[in-house]
C-alpha cells in the first residue's frame, strides 16, 4: 500500500447532498446539494472562506465543487479528478447498510487498494505542491487516510460540511479532528 506524506492539510466534506438526505450511497453519482446542504456550506465560510490558502482544491463531483464554491466564496483553484468518491459500482443509489464493508471491492466497483493509491497519489502530489492546502471532497477520502495512517478505514463518519485538520503527530500517529478557530488563525498569512 502506499503511504500518506506527513504535511498537514484541511479537509472539508461536502455539505448535506439529495443522495445523504435519502440515506443513499451516493459514490460517483453527481448528485447536487440540498438547500440544507447549501445553509451548511455557508456556514463552513466561517472556518475556511476569507483565507489566502495555499492552493484550495475541490472534486469534480457537484456537491464537492458547489461545497468549495459556498464556503470559500470563490471557485476552488482547481477540480482534482483523483479526489471523487470511490465508485460503488452496483451499490451506488442503494439504501446505506448498517455496516460497510470498506475493504470489499463493491459488484462492479472499485476494488479498495486501488481506491486507496488513486487518494493517496493525489493527496501526496497537492501535498508536494502546496503548504497546507484545503481539500473539498467525500467521506471516502477519510476513511482512506485512516487506513492510510493506522491500518483501518473505521472511526466516526466525517460530518457535512465541518472543516477537519488533518496532521501528522507525534511518533506515526496522525490527528484528524475538526478544524478550529485556532487553527484558522495559525494559517492566515
Amino acid at each position: 500500500m502506499p503511504h500518506l506524506s506527513r504535511r498537514p492539510f484541511v479537509f472539508l466534506r461536502h455539505a448535506q447532498s439529495t443522495r445523504n438526505q435519502e440515506r443513499r450511497i451516493g459514490g460517483q453519482h453527481d448528485v447536487p446539494l440540498t438547500a440544507r446542504g447549501e445553509a451548511e456550506a455557508r456556514r463552513a465560510q466561517a472556518l475556511v472562506g476569507g483565507l489566502d490558502w495555499s492552493l484550495a482544491v475541490a472534486s469534480p463531483l457537484v456537491r464537492a465543487r458547489h461545497t468549495a464554491e459556498l464556503a470559500l466564496g470563490r471557485a476552488p483553484d482547481r477540480l482534482e479528478e483523483g479526489l471523487m468518491e470511490r465508485h460503488w459500482g452496483d451499490l451506488e443509489g442503494q439504501p446505506i447498510p448498517t455496516a460497510i464493508p470498506y475493504t470489499d471491492t463493491p459488484p462492479n466497483g472499485e476494488a479498495w487498494e486501488a481506491f486507496v493509491t488513486r487518494i493517496a497519489t493525489t493527496l501526496n502530489a497537492l501535498l508536494d505542491e502546496a503548504d497546507t492546502p484545503l481539500v473539498v471532497g467525500h467521506s471516502g477520502l477519510v476513511r482512506a487516510v485512516r487506513w492510510l495512517t493506522s491500518g483501518s478505514p473505521t472511526g466516526p463518519r466525517s460530518a457535512n460540511a465541518i472543516p477537519l485538520w488533518i496532521a501528522p503527530a507525534t511518533g506515526d500517529r496522525w490527528d484528524i479532528r475538526d478544524f478550529t478557530a485556532a487553527d484558522r488563525a495559525r494559517i492566515v498569512r
